[in-house]
């Protein structure tokens, strides 16, 4: 629950912002290709996660999906 926790913080989030940002340049400046796309459309996935404050591999740990909710507890 601690990582749910921490994934919902301010610090989780800004993590996974910078961490979607850092995977659409490498895929986009060093990739290149249809790999570099790919990777690209993938580091979307943790930028849109912190934003909306969710974990999308909480419910696999057994922790709530709403970083909300996982704050909270």
């Amino acid at each position: 629950m601690g990582f749910a926790k921490f994934m919902a913080g301010t610090a989780g989030r800004l993590i996974r912002i910078i961490a979607g940002i850092v995977l659409i340049l490498v895929g986009l400046l060093v990739v290149k290709d249809t790999g570099g796309i790919i990777l690209a459309i993938v580091g979307v996935l943790p930028i849109l996660a912190g934003v909306l404050n969710v974990c999308l591999i909480a419910p696999i740990i057994g922790a709530p999906f709403s970083g909300k909710e996982a704050a909270s507890r």
